[in-house]
């Protein structure tokens, strides 16, 4: 699915489940950032390498490698 660093995912459930087959999932990024959710527009803090917006949901995540730019967040689903 992902080798290291330098794969890539063709959606956010592959990137969540990678999340947490690593055990990466509820640990602290390195820089929370704010992020506006795709599906009810709503901004709030992504804090942890998974996290689910407080308004509707939507689970988000995104690899401890890419975890420096929001543009390599992605959404797996609302309740994934």
């Amino acid at each position: 699915m992902h080798e290291g660093c330098s794969g890539s995912f063709e959606d956010g459930k592959q990137v969540v489940d990678k999340v947490r087959m690593m055990g990466f999932s509820a640990q602290p990024m390195p820089l929370p950032m704010n992020l506006t959710c795709s599906d009810c527009d709503k901004e709030f803090p992504m804090e942890t390498f998974e996290s689910k917006c407080p308004h509707c949901g939507m689970v988000y995540g995104v690899t401890p490698c890419h975890a420096f730019d929001p543009a390599n967040v992605m959404a797996a689903g609302k309740d994934y």
